[in-house]
């Protein structure tokens, strides 16, 4: 077997027709089909002797049971009414040269060739195998060419520290089997059939015969974007009869990947393309579920950070049926092979603990594969990440955009700060208690204020535990609760008065039913904020590591999107290429136990037998962002960049920016993206001409690592909000001080920066928290969309999509801009919002505050959440939605870069770019 997979069928060579068509003498071209895919190979007399000496050998060994015991196995899987006599094989010869010789010659041995492949016993015999080709990668593409070549190793474009084999003066000449198809070719050892090198074509695929080019006499050259691949042959005519054969197969069947696609990108526009798009993680993960439930064949995972044991569906109603692991789990075992790529962290500066997650997986079961990468020192990696998040179930859906399925990512519309479940702090028991005593019920609240049914005038206070920390009860007992409890839901939904006033009962819509009651969603690692702290002990995944009684959680705020067909397979290719990239460059996935994947056609990629729901059509292109590092290329790809760039240029009447980081307008020497300065030049071309244009961008208030903002929020905090202002208003180079140049003040009328912020309630007290901007994604006169992983700053390995469409939709659901239409009263709520959750709350970042010095000062007048609750709950009524204007000038006299001295200097100045 090729893939060492369990549950898996074996493929077996069933040919329906076999037709042989004579080229020359004693040389045959065999025409071979199996169901809707065709294939030839080219025989010479020879080989069909060889074929007939091997299985009389064979079926000696076999009666004389000397036969080895995969053979044992294989023939008692043979019906015992199958014959076993070995068709016969009249003489023929190498000098044969009259016409109706040959033809005569030629009838015989199709029907040799057909008698012995309807018989089970030998057409599963490796030697029949062979001489018909390899039969276990039929089902990927409808086109085949092949044979038995020499190959010359090295030629890969491998960096780092790796010398021998990289370079022409260390190499080996090996026997291969070549096989070439519609988008890639390959090569397999002959013996055992394994893949051992996998090449897809790119706009770079050329053939090269001259013996300059190959450096061998009778060779050709093929060469790509990761590898110049050499071939040598017996002789000149072999060798040219090759490199014309795979020239003119990759230009018939591959000229899609063969040339330079719009924005540099690896994959072409792809028209009438199923899709969709999310906003938060709810209806992300609950459709990624259930495409997962779907897969039949494979499934592909590759995340910046993956944690097993999230659920994908909240509440959690159905026990571990939902969970990442569980699932995964379940798929494998039903014969689906699962590979995962993740991100491998330098665990000094992160602690997602990538090793944690690998062994968790590997755990599960063998059709499991998992590799991390890069490995930092072998590599010379250290600067750069994998930040891409890509799901892809049977290479028909691809799930793109910046959700990993890991803790902190679920989140909703609602962006709740609290989440204590099922714990009813003392105030409220107290408030029960009371009820109680006042409406005469003889029922004392327990000691921990839980599972505290009391009756007041008919209505009722009530929580409702968590399944997993309720008690088992048996018998009338169990009965009896339940039946309370379906009692106090009728009656909890007669008072709607009660349900406003009590801030401890909450009804959802969760899409299983209507449910009551303090539902927890976040469970132990879950329930974060990491500004206030970062995850610690990744393996204990359901103990809390911060008081949720105490502390508000941040809400998350990202998008997504789903894909289909051909975009979708575009999404898989890019996957497959840093997969087989992977295996080709870390010595312990080398083994047959991780195998090299291949691309289906796209020829098949109409072929949907799932289609996530909600889906409308769209124009597609998959862009991405790679490099040799990342995925073994000789060029840097950077079609996300001028995708940006050129979308921003063509628009005409507005952008909307949603970006977890706003870092741009080159400098050329830390900044290089260009982003910044494209909306600074349309923004100036519409001020010249006239025109209305506008430029929303919304990003983080802080940046996302952990840190007290209190007292300055720590050099890596400040390195970005360096960064992230550089680009907005502060320097020659930002986009505010580039707009002054040309129109004054005139610049608020084109150009607006928020953020978003929202508050609740936590044991009594008023809280708010930041609203995390996780999001990468780019709209345009609501027709185009560019949704993906890309940060506004330099990066160097991410994927993203553009589509074309009416997105109207699109930019009311990526969140609440409080049902503001026009512009100005965008901008009116975003300021009303600010200044309001600045006097109740005194938050930070402010625009009040302007260096270190300040903060104590600023800190130490209390706001009205401390001075006059009631009051702060009326002025907090007045805002409507999450918007908030960005702070400009918050700190803007410090100096924000990393003191000499403290750890954040000592790194290189592009790791905050």
């Amino acid at each position: 077997m090729y893939e060492p997979f369990y549950g898996c069928k074996k493929s077996q060579i069933s040919l329906v027709m076999i037709m042989l068509f004579l080229t020359l003498p004693a040389l045959y071209t065999i025409e071979l089909k199996h169901g809707e895919f065709t294939w030839k190979v080219k025989k010479k007399e020879k080989h069909f002797m060889e074929l007939h000496r091997e299985l009389r050998t064979y079926k000696t060994f076999v009666k004389l049971k000397l036969h080895p015991h995969s053979h044992t196995v294989r023939r008692t899987t043979v019906p015992k009414s199958e014959a076993t006599q070995i068709p016969n094989l009249p003489k023929g010869g190498e000098e044969e040269g009259r016409g109706d010789t040959v033809s005569s010659r030629k009838k015989q041995l199709e029907d040799y060739l057909n008698k012995l492949l309807k018989m089970q016993k030998y057409r599963n015999y490796h030697a029949t195998v062979r001489m018909c080709s390899k039969a276990r990668i039929f089902s990927v593409i409808r086109f085949l060419e092949e044979g038995i070549v020499l190959k010359r190793s090295g030629g890969h474009r491998i960096p780092g520290l790796n010398c021998c084999g990289h370079r022409k003066m260390c190499y080996h000449w090996s026997k291969r089997w070549l096989v070439v198809k519609d988008s890639f070719l390959l090569y397999m050892k002959p013996d055992s059939g394994a893949i051992s090198f996998v090449m897809l074509f790119d706009k770079e695929f050329s053939i090269k015969v001259d013996s300059k080019s190959t450096e061998t006499k009778h060779g050709i050259r093929v060469d790509s974007l990761s590898r110049s691949l050499v071939l040598k042959f017996s002789n000149y005519r072999h060798a040219r009869w090759w490199g014309q054969s795979l020239e003119k197969f990759a230009h018939d069947h591959g000229s899609a990947f063969l040339k330079d696609h719009r924005y540099g990108s690896f994959a072409r526009v792809e028209d009438d393309i199923p899709a969709k798009w999310y906003v938060n993680g709810k209806t992300y993960m609950e459709d990624v579920a259930d495409a997962l439930e779907e897969a039949k064949e494979e499934i592909f995972i590759t995340d910046w950070w993956l944690s097993p044991e999230i659920f994908l569906k909240r509440p959690v109603v159905e026990g571990n049926r939902w969970r990442l692991d569980c699932i995964l789990k379940r798929k494998a075992e039903q014969g689906v092979r699962i590979f995962v790529m993740l991100y491998k962290e330098v665990e000094l500066a992160l602690g997602i603990n990538s090793g944690y997650s690998k062994r968790t997986l590997l755990q599960l079961h063998p059709n499991i594969k998992v590799m991390r990468h890069p490995d930092h020192v072998s590599s010379s990696v250290y600067l750069w990440a994998h930040h891409e998040k890509i799901i892809v179930i049977d290479q028909s859906v691809a799930f793109v955009g910046g959700i990993d399925l890991a803790y902190g990512r679920w989140d909703d519309k609602e962006h709740r700060l609290t989440d204590v479940g099922s714990v009813t702090f003392a105030q409220v028991a107290h408030l029960i208690f009371d009820l109680s005593e006042g409406s005469g019920s003889s029922q004392a609240a327990p000691a921990n204020g839980r599972d505290v049914i009391p009756k007041s005038n008919g209505n009722t206070i009530f929580t409702v535990m968590d399944s997993r920390d309720q008690p088992k009860l048996k018998g009338k007992r169990k009965k009896s609760r339940f039946s309370i409890r379906k009692r106090l839901h009728l009656t909890h939904h007669e008072s709607d008065s009660d349900s406003e006033r009590s801030t401890s009962v909450r009804s959802l819509n969760t899409g299983v039913g209507e449910l009551s009651g303090n539902t927890r969603f976040w469970h132990g690692k879950d329930y974060c904020n990491f500004v206030h702290k970062d995850w610690v002990q990744l393996d204990k995944p359901f103990d809390d590591f911060i008081d949720r009684h105490t502390t508000p959680r941040m809400p998350w705020h990202d998008i997504a999107s789903v894909v289909h067909g051909k975009a979708a397979r575009d999404v898989a290719r890019h996957f497959i290429q840093r997969w087989n990239f992977t295996k080709l460059v870390k010595p312990k996935y080398r083994a047959l136990s991780y195998p090299f994947l291949l691309p289906k056609s796209h020829s098949t990629a109409g072929e949907q037998r799932y289609k996530v729901p909600g889906c409308v059509s769209a124009r597609v292109q998959i862009l991405r962002s790679a490099s040799d590092w990342s995925a073994g290329i000789k060029y840097h790809e950077e079609s996300i960049h001028n995708a940006y760039v050129d979308v921003i240029q063509q628009s005409q009447h507005f952008i909307y920016i949603e970006n977890q980081f706003f870092i741009s307008c080159a400098d050329n020497k830390h900044v290089y993206n260009k982003i910044g300065d494209a909306i600074a030049q349309r923004i100036i071309k519409a001020h010249s001409e006239g025109k209305k244009y506008r430029v929303y961008v919304v990003t983080p208030l802080l940046p996302g690592f952990e840190g007290d903002i209190n007292t300055g929020g720590g050099s890596a905090i400040q390195a970005v909000m360096h960064f992230n202002y550089r680009t907005m208003n502060r320097g020659e180079f930002s986009i505010i001080s580039q707009l002054r140049k040309e129109m004054g003040d005139q610049w608020i009328n084109y150009f607006s920066i928020t953020g978003l912020r929202t508050h609740a309630e936590l044991g009594g007290k008023l809280v708010t928290e930041l609203i995390y901007v996780h999001s990468k994604m780019l709209i345009a006169d609501d027709n185009t969309v560019i949704i993906g992983k890309r940060f506004m700053k330099n990066q160097k390995k991410i994927t993203q999509c553009r589509w074309r469409r009416k997105f109207q939709t699109v930019r009311l659901f990526c969140f609440r801009l409080a049902s503001m239409g026009p512009s100005i009263l965008l901008k009116i709520s975003s300021v009303i919002g600010q200044e309001l959750r600045g006097r109740v709350f005194r938050c930070l970042p402010s625009s009040d505050v302007h260096s270190i010095q300040e903060l104590e000062g600023y800190l130490a007048q209390p706001g009205l959440d401390k001075e006059n609750p009631a009051l702060a709950q009326e002025e907090l009524k007045k805002i409507r939605g999450f918007l908030v204007q960005f702070p400009l000038q918050f700190l803007c006299e410090q100096n924000l870069l990393p003191q000499i001295g403290s750890k954040e200097a000592m790194v290189p100045m592009e790791v905050w770019t």
